[in-house]
């Protein structure tokens, strides 16, 4: 049997890889650690930054976790499935990050390896690569709540339904 995929197996793949940055993106907005450490394998060594593999993972997410909301959306996923159990991409990503003393606007690019283990595609090693970060000059988590839909600017429900409440209420108080 050849090491090249099929082109069922070559979409299956890449479904399941897109599936991983989206799945890692709520992770980290809902702060799931146990989600976002299942979305790795288990690597030989540690990485350094600007390298993560599981190791940085659940050395750091406690820290990555201790913010505000953050809103990672994922954009464009180029994937190229080099052969049954391996492949590579990019993941354009804007991260909207809370860093409590401010609200960063991030411009990622993530390059990623990826790896078949058993049948489901996981992490090997993401690099973050950032285009750009700037600063917001007032944070939009600071604002009233919102009253939609009578009313479209404010702060709304959602990071109390995807984030620990205490973590919500900490974050309101100050």
């Amino acid at each position: 049997m050849s090491d090249q995929p099929t082109d069922l197996e070559r979409l299956v793949a890449a479904e399941q890889i897109r599936q991983l940055a989206y799945s890692y993106a709520y992770a980290v907005d809902s702060r799931d650690g146990e989600l976002l450490e299942s979305l790795w394998a288990e690597p030989e060594s540690e990485v350094e930054y600007p390298d993560m593999n599981l190791f940085t993972v659940r050395r750091d997410h406690p820290r990555w976790f201790n913010k505000g909301p953050t809103v990672h959306f994922v954009g464009n996923h180029l994937i190229d499935v080099v052969d049954r159990h391996h492949a590579h991409g990019k993941v354009y990503c804007w991260a909207q990050l809370d860093l409590v003393d401010e609200f960063v606007d991030q411009s990622i690019l993530y390059l990623g390896r990826y790896i078949l283990r058993g049948e489901r595609w996981l992490f090997w090693q993401r690099r973050h690569m950032l285009w750009f970060g700037q600063a917001r000059a007032e944070n939009p988590i600071s604002q009233a709540a919102d009253q939609w839909p009578v009313r479209h600017t404010g702060r709304g429900d959602l990071p109390a339904a995807v984030m620990p409440a205490e973590r919500v209420a900490a974050h309101l108080r100050r």
